[in-house]
């Protein structure tokens, strides 16, 4: 059974994300959806994906429950967004000699990241990089192209899981 996020008819960069018997609200990119990502867009890329594994700040939390690969997130953690980097669109240490997203973040939205496989086989420059599901801003604010939840939901849902499992993300309500 996969986990579906379908868009909210009135709004743009919200969506619910359902699986088995949950239904929560979730945060979309600034831009809400798009068939054909492109880094920078600031929309998240409709299709089906892999969860690949989740990473979690130790020092926030214990090691949510889960049948995924899990890994904490180290302070020197970085994610490659530099289309034309041999490392686009990978975890990489920082400091790094290109642009690449800091994973140790000090706003709690990444102290639970669900890494999916968006664009990493093969990794094509510019096809979108660091898509991820994480924790929303309490005000659930737009993302730069993930999907977010409340950190609670995202914890009830990394339980339920059977280990691996692919999200489809959806254009239509």
């Amino acid at each position: 059974m996969d986990i579906v996020v379908t868009p909210v008819a009135t709004a743009v960069t919200r969506a619910t994300l359902r699986y088995k018997s949950f239904a929560f609200t979730c945060a979309l990119g600034r831009n809400g959806v798009c068939v054909d990502k492109h880094e920078g867009d600031g929309a998240t890329p409709v299709g089906r994906y892999a969860l690949k594994r989740v990473l979690y700040r130790a020092d926030h939390l214990m090691p949510p429950a889960t049948k995924l690969p899990i890994w904490p997130i180290a302070r020197d953690d970085g994610w490659c967004d530099a289309p034309d980097d041999a490392n686009y669109n990978r975890p990489v240490k920082l400091p790094y000699p290109a642009s690449a997203e800091n994973m140790w973040r000090e706003d709690s939205l990444y102290d639970v990241v669900v890494v999916l496989g968006h664009n990493d086989d093969p990794v094509v420059p510019y096809a979108g990089s660091a898509i991820f599901i994480h924790v929303a801003a309490p005000d659930f604010s737009p993302t730069a192209g993930c999907i977010a939840l409340a950190r609670e939901d995202l914890l009830s849902v990394l339980r339920a899981l059977p280990g691996a499992t692919y999200i489809d993300i959806r254009d239509k309500v």
